[in-house]
Formats: structure tokens, C-alpha cells, sequence
């Protein structure tokens, strides 16, 4: 652990683990029995199925000669829990590893009082894994004097059976409370059965369902097929991109399950699963890890030890939490709101803008710090620099990803030298600049623009990966051949946005004027990337960024042939299961595109851009944070639904539809839900069939199938839409927070629905084979 030093301070919690924004003294911490935090780190050896355990010098003040941790140190007020854990490794045992070989396992709550009372300990424990295949040599560490007086390998069964017998050697922990996780996790880990995983794995995969999309290339020019092959290799690159959004260790895994896919069906099955999430976790399990660090890249350090004879260095597992982290890879993983929202306070407007802006990321200057400074076979500590008031600091993605953006600049530079179709050429030149510069303005004025047969989306745009703020957009890229015929059939929507708006069931005082005609392209798709893991996006409304739509509104894009497939392999079977017979006649594709048409269209109208009622300006968005894409994706679903019914009102649309909306609409919420409810989509079809259930507007027969009470249904929703439209013109938190926890749950009657589709295992979403654009890249590589 680090010297005590007078002046060492510690941040005081509340009894739940939450700053308080004081900060005290070690010795009076102890005294008082404030709450603060600590690390524990680990150190297991997978191939002999040890841990280390270092024993704690005489001279301590606490647990004096006993065996404990391998590493561990109180977290000084203002720093980092990872860093601090980087840095108790090195200093205790001379061991200097990156961020992606600590995993972060679990928080343990340590309560106690010791010395006759004089020393009080109430502390939360970050628990950190870091996995290494072969033993590290006793030789190889170098040991603080004044902290620690020997290490040595235990197996980890050995280990909790001392523990549980409460061994006097040993710093007590009960293997029975909190801290067994640390032995449940070992076991599970390293003790499965293949057998049983393979099943699992494969279980989890039958829930997609292979489907060729293949389109008809009519119509593409000479000049434009040459172009494509240089959009396909730049879409590849967004993905890499991706991928390290998600988290910072995922492509390192990436790229070892590709490498291992042919070593076993296990391995086989890993790699199929991880190509449809791009991460380690479960898109349809709520987001639960399907693998485990054991299963990621190994890496070797050289430097990470003083050099010993014989021995190459230090390999280790590239690490990643069982609990996806809701910053990804946008902030510090270990950084909190009250953390962001305190440095934030502290910037200028134009420095507050960037910080919650779509195209920059968050990093810690004492991180860079620690990244850069080698081990030097010295004992001692990793020195701590001088701090500024915040360890955070702003980072634009061209800076952040400027090796994958330069590649994919020069490739938009060289598909835009090739093609014939100037808007699609001013397109690509201006999204190779904005790549370089971090302005994304004109070229998403240049996208919504687009008249091209080869329709190209491409850019950071979504923000659900970021669940901590919602702030932070992914990149993606859509590929796809304009469907003239389509797309000339559906410009009613966007030309009467601004009736829709005049007219949406909320107060006229949150209504907007100028609202701007949505454009609409459909596409046949021919290839995507980046962030279009697991269930695949039948449309998207773009683009986000509210300065854009105020000025400019949105443009939408639909992807024709992914909804047909959707249609036909998962809607029709859900709706031959769930729906009661009579009803069932009313399911049809045309009901089902239609409002997913007017659901992209209904992005562009309601509140954006709002006043507080304190006078302020703000937006949605920033209000409402990481509840922002749920509800956003709930209104737009639900307004979706009153706008049909309102242009058929205006005779605008054929009545005839009326049924087949509502019931085509009520299928479609058990098709959303599967997809989970820490999915945006999910959490919000969830509020939207809960609150329509209650209102009596979804009935439930006595033989588990539903239909639609059409003389309740548009009563139903229009009182949530006015619910919804209301809460986001207010920017109210509260009660969207509210909202989504009464009706964007798990009920009895979705449970029952969900338990009939497993039964008959309706397959979940579809997995895209692209043989087209997959021969294309064949044949340039």
C-alpha cells in the first residue's frame, strides 16, 4: 500500500458508496469510521490455478505479518480507482500492466474495527482480476519494503479453505459474504462444462436467423460499381472503429477469436456469436456477458517486471468486465456522473459544449501520465504529477481515432474521384473532411441532400452505446441502391411534417414553427458496419445532432429489403402465435413499413430544441441523458401510431388501414421486446404495450393469444403520446425516469407472450449475409 504521508487525503462517502465532496486525512478517516474507497487487485495464474498472496509488512497499522491481497491501497481523494490499482501494483510488487489487464469483478463493502478500536474500517473495495497464463518468477517481483515482506502462489481453493477457516495467518474475509464472488467467479470460470457451453452458445445463436440480402444492382452505373469497392473497404473501417467504442479491450478480442474460430466447435461458436454482438455481451440478454476473460487475448509485456533469465516476460489476459460498462469507451471506466458533472461545472460554455458534444471522448491526463512512464527496474513508486483541478480532459474523435479516420478519408476520397453522381461526390469529399477536422456540418448537409442511385450513409450518429450519458455517438455505415419506385410512394410522410406537428396532442406552447419536410430514401441494402450489432435497423432518422435539425430538420433512410425479411421470417410467425385468430388477417407488410415510416418521420417532429422552466435553453437530450434514447424511440413508435391515424382523418391515407395499423403494431411490440429491455427499442416498446394494456386497448384471451379493442385503442394513444410529448418539452427527468420504470418493465402478460415465441423458438431477429459485398472484398484481398 502507498506510504503514509501527512498530507495523503481521502474522498468521504455516503453509507452507499456516493461522494460527498469532502475530503479528510488517512489517520482521521480511520478514527471517525468515514466511509471511503480502496482497490484490491488480484494477480491469478491460469495455468497452475494459483493466486498470489503477499504478506504485509510488521510495520503495518493494520492485519501486521498476515497474508492478504496480492495488491491493494487506498484510493487518494481525486484519483482514479484503475489507476490507483495500476499504480498499488507497481509500487507494492513492481509490476507495471496497461489498463486492459485489470479486470474490475466486483465492489466489496468492508466494515470493521480493529486495535482496540482506534482503527475504524469502513471501505469500499473495486475488486480487480488480472489474469496472467504462466506464473510471473518469485525473482521477477519487486517488493516495497515498508508494505510488503513476501509473496507467494496459493491455489485458490486452498486459499478459500483457509480463509473459511478462519486461518490466523491470514487477513480475514468471509468466503460465505460478499467476497466468495471471488472464488464463485473462479469456479465457474475455470471449472465449466464445454459440453453445456457449446449448447448454450448455439441455443443463443438459433435466436438469429441467416438471411441472404441480396439486391438488384439495376441501374448502378459503371463509374459507381467502381466507387463501391472503395465504400465497402471504408465501411470496414468504420467497424474497426466501432469496435473500439464499445470498449477498449474489444478489438484485442476481436481479433484473437478470429484467430482461434477453427480450434474447436467451442471456439467456433464463440467467434459466430461475437461477429453478430461485436462485444462480449449479449445484445438480447440484457446485456449479459457470453464470455469471459478467460476466453479473451492473450498479450505479452516485456517491460512489465525487471528482467529475469530465461524468462520472456509477463503474459496476460486482455480484460473485460462481466457487467457491460455504460460509459464504453467514451469515458473513463472508472469515472461517475458526480465526477463529470463536478469538472463540467468548472469549464467554459464552449469547453462544457465539447465535453457533451457527439464527437469527443473523455480521457484522464494522470492515465497519460502513467501510459508513458516505463518500468525501470527501480523500487519505488509510479510518481504522481503535479494534478490540475479535474483529471479529465477532452479528446476529438479525430484525434482519438485519426489512424482509422485518415484510411477512411482516403478511401471516401478515392470513391468520390470515381463516381459520376455530384451529390454523392460532394458527399464523400465533405465526410472525408469532417473525419479529419471533427465538423461534421456540411457533410451531413451533403448526406441529407443525396440524389444518387449508390446511397451512402456513413459517420459517428447513434448514441445508445453510451448509456451513462448518452452523449457519445457511434460510428456506422449503410451501403445501399436507391428503390426509385419506393421512394417516390412514400414523400407523403415528410411533406406534411409540419401539419403533424401543428396538430401533435401536446400544449401549443411546446409546439415548433418551420418544422422542415423529412426527405425519404428507400434502399435496397447492400452492406453495413459499425454500430448495427446484434438486431438489425429496419430505418434511421438523421441526424441527431439538434443544430442540424433546427436548421435543417432530418432525412430518413429505409432499408426495404431488411423489412421484408423481417417481415416475413419473424413478424408473420410471432403474429400466427401471439395474435388471436380473427385478428390475425390484419398483418400485412404494408401496415408494418408504413409505420415504420412514419416512426422515422416522427423523430423530426416534437420537442428538440427546448426552454426550461427556469428560462433556459437546452435540449431534450442533455435533460434527459441516458433515459433520452428509450423514450425518444417510445414517442416516436406511439406518435408514429396517432399520425397514421391522423392522416387517414385527412383522407391522406386509405381507412381500410385502420385495423391492420393497430394490430400489424401490436405483433411488432412482442417482435421489439425480444430484443431486451436494456436495448433502447425494447425498453421502449415495453412502456408502450404495458401502458396500452392497461388503458384496456391490448386484450389477453383465455388462450394466451392478444388482440386489439378498437374502440379503446386511439384514446390509449394519444394519452401517451401527450404523456411522452409532455415530459420531453419540460425536460423533465423525473418523471420520464418514473415513466419507464412503471411501464418499461417485464409484465405478466410480455412474460407470457415471450415464454409462447421461446416454446416454439420464433426466431428473434435476422443475421445478414452480404455475398455480394463479402465477394467484393474477397476478390480486392
Amino acid at each position: 500500500m502507498a506510504e503514509a504521508h501527512e498530507e495523503e487525503r481521502f474522498d468521504v462517502l455516503t453509507q452507499t458508496g456516493q461522494k460527498t465532496g469532502i475530503s479528510k486525512p488517512r489517520n482521521q478517516v480511520h478514527r471517525d469510521g468515514d466511509y471511503h474507497r480502496a482497490v484490491h487487485v488480484w494477480i491469478f495464474c491460469e495455468s497452475t490455478q494459483e493466486l498470489v498472496l503477499q504478506r504485509r509488512a510488521e510495520c503495518k497499522d493494520s492485519w501486521a505479518g498476515l497474508w492478504d491481497v496480492s495488491s491493494a491501497g487506498h484510493i487518494s481523494a481525486g484519483d482514479s480507482s484503475l489507476m490507483s490499482a495500476r499504480r498499488e501494483l507497481h509500487e507494492e510488487l513492481g509490476i507495471a500492466l496497461p489498463d486492459d489487464a485489470f479486470e474490475l469483478i466486483f465492489v466489496f463493502l468492508q466494515e470493521c474495527v480493529i486495535n482496540d478500536g482506534k482503527f475504524i474500517n469502513n471501505e469500499f473495495n473495486d475488486v480487480y482480476l488480472v489474469t496472467t497464463l504462466a506464473p510471473i518468477p518469485l525473482e521477477a517481483f519487486t517488493l516495497q519494503e515498508t508494505e510488503v515482506s513476501a509473496v507467494k502462489y496459493i491455489s485458490w481453493e486452498e486459499y478459500r479453505s483457509l480463509l473459511g477457516n478462519e486461518d490466523p495467518e491470514y487477513v480475514p474475509y468471509d468466503v460465505h459474504g460478499q467476497y466468495g464472488q471471488l472464488f464463485d467467479i473462479l469456479a465457474k470460470r475455470y471449472n465449466c462444462n464445454t459440453e453445456a457451453r457449446c449448447l448454450s452458445l448455439q441455443k443463443q445463436l438459433s435466436r438469429y436467423s441467416p438471411i441472404c440480402i441480396d439486391p438488384e444492382f439495376t441501374g448502378i452505373s459503371e463509374a459507381d460499381k467502381e466507387a463501391l469497392l472503395f465504400l465497402i473497404e471504408a465501411a470496414t473501417v468504420i467497424d474497426d472503429i466501432f469496435h473500439l467504442q464499445v470498449w477498449y479491450s474489444n478489438p484485442a478480442l476481436r481479433d484473437w477469436l478470429k484467430e482461434c474460430g477453427d480450434k474447436s466447435n467451442l471456439d467456433k461458436l464463440k467467434w459466430k456469436y461475437y461477429l453478430i454482438n461485436k462485444s462480449p455481451w449479449s445484445s438480447l440478454d440484457e446485456n449479459e456477458a457470453f464470455l469471459t476473460t478467460a476466453d479473451s487475448a492473450v498479450k505479452l509485456h516485456v517491460e512489465s517486471t525487471k528482467s529475469v533469465t530465461g524468462w520472456k516476460g509477463l503474459e496476460y489476459r486482455a480484460a473485460f468486465p462481466v457487467q457491460k460498462p455504460p460509459s464504453a469507451n467514451f469515458y473513463p471506466p472508472d469515472m461517475d456522473k458526480m465526477e463529470f458533472e463536478l469538472w463540467k461545472s468548472s469549464l467554459s460554455q464552449d469547453q462544457e459544449q465539447a465535453a457533451t458534444g457527439y464527437f469527443t471522448v473523455i480521457r484522464r491526463q494522470s492515465e497519460s501520465d502513467l501510459d508513458v512512464s516505463p518500468f525501470d527496474g527501480i523500487s519505488g513508486s509510479i510518481h504522481k504529477v503535479a494534478k490540475p483541478i479535474s483529471d479529465l480532459f477532452i479528446v476529438p474523435y479525430s484525434e482519438e481515432y485519426k489512424p482509422f479516420l485518415r484510411k477512411a478519408a482516403e478511401l471516401l476520397n478515392r470513391a468520390g474521384d470515381l463516381t459520376d453522381s455530384p451529390s454523392l461526390k460532394r458527399l464523400l469529399k465533405s465526410k472525408a473532411d469532417a473525419f479529419l477536422s471533427n465538423n461534421y456540418y456540411e457533410s451531413d448537409i451533403a448526406w441529407m441532400e443525396l440524389d444518387s442511385k449508390l446511397d451512402i450513409t456513413i459517420g459517428p450518429y447513434e448514441t445508445y452505446e453510451d448509456t451513462l450519458f448518452g452523449y457519445k455517438a457511434t460510428f456506422e455505415a449503410f451501403i445501399g441502391i436507391r428503390d426509385e419506385k419506393a421512394t417516390s410512394q412514400v414523400k407523403l410522410f415528410g411533406d406534411h411534417l409540419q401539419v403533424l406537428e401543428k396538430n401533435l396532442p401536446l400544449d401549443n406552447i411546446y409546439k415548433s414553427e418551420g418544422v422542415i419536410a423529412a426527405p425519404i430514401r428507400v434502399i435496397q441494402l447492400v452492406y453495413n458496419s459499425g454500430d448495427v450489432k446484434g438486431p438489425q435497423t429496419v430505418a434511421f432518422n438523421l441526424p441527431n445532432d439538434e443544430a442540424i435539425v433546427k436548421d435543417r430538420g432530418t432525412s430518413m433512410v429505409m432499408l426495404k429489403n431488411v423489412s421484408e425479411a423481417k417481415f416475413k421470417h419473424i413478424l408473420q410467425p410471432i403474429a400466427d402465435i401471439c395474435i388471436r385468430e380473427e385478428q390475425r388477417i390484419h398483418v400485412d407488410f404494408e401496415s408494418f413499413f408504413t409505420h415504420t415510416i412514419c416512426h422515422e418521420c416522427c423523430h423530426g417532429i416534437g420537442p428538440h430544441t427546448i426552454t426550461l422552466p427556469s428560462g433556459q435553453k437546452s435540449t431534450v437530450r442533455m435533460e434527459l441523458q441516458e433515459l433520452h434514447s428509450a423514450l425518444e424511440e417510445a414517442k416516436a413508435d406511439i406518435v408514429g401510431l396517432w399520425a397514421l391515424k391522423f392522416l387517414m382523418k385527412k383522407e391522406l391515407l386509405p381507412i381500410s388501414l385502420i385495423k391492420s395499423m393497430y394490430v400489424s403494431f401490436l405483433a411488432g411490440c412482442f417482435r421489439s421486446v425480444r430484443f431486451g429491455l436494456e436495448e433502447a427499442h425494447g425498453k421502449g416498446q415495453a412502456l408502450q404495450f404495458n401502458w396500452l394494456f392497461e388503458k384496456e386497448a391490448f386484450v389477453l384471451h383465455s388462450d394466451g393469444t392478444f388482440s386489439v379493442d378498437f374502440t379503446k385503442v386511439e384514446g390509449a394513444v394519444e394519452s401517451l403520446s401527450r404523456k411522452i410529448l409532455t415530459i420531453q418539452a419540460k425536460g423533465d427527468k423525473e418523471s420520464a425516469k418514473s415513466l419507464l420504470q412503471e411501464y418499461g418493465k417485464m409484465t405478466e402478460p410480455l412474460q407470457l407472450a415471450m415464454e409462447k415465441l421461446e416454446k416454439i423458438q420464433v426466431p428473434v431477429d435476422i443475421a445478414p449475409i452480404f455475398r455480394i459485398a463479402n465477394k467484393i472484398l474477397e476478390k480486392n484481398h
